[in-house]
């Protein structure tokens, strides 16, 4: 029985390294890491990355798949619902690394399996909302950029100390309720560059599309 991390980072410059330390911290011991570069999460269903089919063929009954968050697995409500619940039927046991979700296909109990598979839906739409939010900052940061080289305001500014990846990381996080201090340690950002994130997402999503991240 092996536990696997899948990890998805969307740009050449990011590693899987910090979802790798993360999950360690929070006290997985890893046997191996997939990991998806350069492919949007937001557009590409999981079977359709080359190491998103990769996990397919490679999980067996036993195994854990362990995931920062249950947005690694999908690119919206039915494509994360659909993919735990086919990793489930494998028995494969499904984990987030961000508040320690659970999902097992062994449960037998009514109830439980009634509360876990709510609790599927519920997180599904959960990442499939965080992934329009996300979209729609991006369109407003494009549109305003256009509108500041328009209007002949080239200054882009000072450049961000986050990435794109950092910068969707905080704004899931911050959904869970998890607090400054935690958000820093996993994403790897000063606590006031989480706090600015916070403050002015649209602001940040503005400078980030500024400077082509």
């Amino acid at each position: 029985m092996k536990t696997i991390l899948y990890a998805r980072v969307s740009t050449k410059d990011q590693t899987a390294a910090h979802q790798l330390t993360q999950a360690e911290n929070a006290g997985y011991l890893v046997d191996d890491v997939v990991t998806d570069q350069g492919v949007s999460g937001v557009t590409t269903r999981l079977a359709e990355r080359p190491q998103g089919r990769r996990l397919f063929d490679m999980l067996r009954s036993g195994d854990t798949l362990l995931v920062r968050w249950v947005d690694r697995l999908g690119r919206d409500y039915e494509d994360v619902s659909d993919n735990i619940r086919a990793f489930m039927r494998r028995g494969v046991v499904v984990r987030t690394i961000i508040n320690g979700m659970v999902f097992d296909g062994s449960t037998q109990d009514p109830m439980q399996r009634a509360v876990r598979d709510a609790l599927i839906g519920f997180m599904a739409a959960l990442s499939q909302a965080q992934a329009e939010a996300t979209k729609e900052a991006r369109r407003a940061g494009i549109a305003h950029a256009k509108a500041q080289d328009f209007a002949g305001t080239k200054f882009r500014g000072r450049k961000p100390s986050y990435t794109r990846e950092q910068f969707d990381q905080v704004g899931v996080a911050s959904e869970q309720g998890l607090g400054t201090s935690e958000i820093s340690r996993l994403v790897g950002l000063s606590r006031q560059a989480v706090l600015r994130i916070q403050a002015d997402p649209s602001g940040c999503e503005q400078t980030l599309q500024k400077w082509g991240l």
